[in-house]
C-alpha cells in the first residue's frame, strides 16, 4: 500500500506541475520563438574594414542578425534576391554597380527588402533622390555609430529614418518635393535604362568594350550600341566627358585613368 500511495503523490505532482502557470519549459519555448525573429540584415559596402565594423556594433543588439555581406552593388542585387533579409544597408559609391543603381534594382526585384543608404554624402539632392527612387532611410557614415541601430529597427518596420543631421533641415523639402514632383526620373542621368547606367559606371571605372561585355554576360556590339545611347542621351561623346559626368553625380568616387576602348 505505502508503494500505491507514493505513485499516486508523484503523479498527483506532475499534474500540478503541469497545471502551474509560468513552467520552465513554456517560458523556454517563448525565449526560442522570440530569438527567431530576430531583423535579419545584409551589408553592403566595398570596404571590408567598414563591415567588420557595421557587423560588430549590429550584432551587439540581441534582436538584430547579418545575414551577408556583400563587396559591390552586383553582389548587393544578387545576395537581396538569394537571402531575402529584412534590411539592406547599401553604401552608395560602390565597383561594377553604384549604390543608387543597386538601390533601384532591389526595390524592383525583391521589393520586401527595405534599403538604408549608409554614405558620407549629405546633399540634399541626393538624398531626396534615393528617398524617392524608393530607399527606406539614408545615414551619414560619420554619425552612423550612434543612429544604425534604431535605422535598422525603424526601416523594419517600414519607417523612413534619416540622420539626425539632415533630417531638420530636409523635413519642409520633402514634403514640397513629393507633393510637386511625380516624375521618378533620375536626374543627371535623363531617362538612361538601368543597363545604359551599369555600362555608363563601367566605361567610367575604366573598362573597354570587351571587358563590359564580358562582366555584364552581353556582346560587344551590344555594348557598342548602349555607349552610343548613353552618349547621345547625356550630349557628351568621349569617355572623358563621361567619366567627369559620373564623378559629378556620385556614380564613382574617384576617376581612374582612362583607357581607350
Amino acid at each position: 500500500m505505502a508503494s500505491t500511495n507514493s505513485g499516486s503523490k508523484n503523479r498527483t505532482l506532475v499534474d500540478a506541475e503541469k497545471l502551474s502557470p509560468g513552467r520552465p519549459t513554456e517560458t523556454t519555448s517563448a525565449d526560442s520563438k522570440s530569438a527567431v525573429e530576430q531583423i535579419t540584415v545584409l551589408l553592403a559596402d566595398d570596404h571590408n574594414i567598414v563591415r567588420q565594423g557595421l557587423r560588430l556594433l549590429l550584432e551587439s543588439a540581441s534582436d538584430i542578425k547579418v545575414i551577408g555581406e556583400a563587396e559591390d552593388g552586383r553582389q548587393a542585387v544578387q545576395q537581396a534576391k538569394a537571402l531575402a533579409p529584412h534590411v539592406i544597408v547599401l553604401d552608395l559609391a560602390m565597383p561594377l554597380l553604384n549604390g543608387m543603381d543597386a538601390m533601384r534594382q532591389i526595390v524592383k526585384e525583391a521589393p520586401a527588402v527595405k534599403v538604408l543608404i549608409l554614405s558620407s554624402y549629405n546633399d540634399d539632392q541626393r538624398v531626396l533622390q534615393l528617398l524617392k527612387e524608393g530607399a527606406t532611410g539614408y545615414l551619414v557614415k560619420q554619425t552612423a555609430a550612434a543612429d544604425l541601430l534604431t535605422a535598422v529597427r525603424e526601416a523594419k518596420k517600414g519607417n523612413s529614418y534619416l540622420s539626425p543631421s539632415i533630417s531638420k533641415r530636409l523635413s519642409d523639402e520633402l514634403r514640397r518635393n513629393f507633393a510637386i514632383h511625380g516624375s521618378h526620373a533620375r536626374p543627371g542621368n535623363k531617362t538612361l535604362t538601368n543597363r545604359e547606367s551599369e555600362v555608363l559606371q563601367l566605361i567610367a571605372e575604366g573598362y573597354a568594350n570587351k571587358q563590359i561585355a564580358a562582366e555584364l554576360a552581353i556582346s560587344i556590339k551590344t555594348v557598342e550600341k548602349h555607349r552610343q545611347q548613353v552618349m547621345n542621351k547625356l550630349n557628351l561623346h568621349d569617355v572623358a566627358g563621361l567619366t567627369r559626368h559620373a564623378f559629378a553625380h556620385g556614380i564613382i568616387n574617384n576617376p581612374p585613368p582612362l583607357q581607350e576602348a
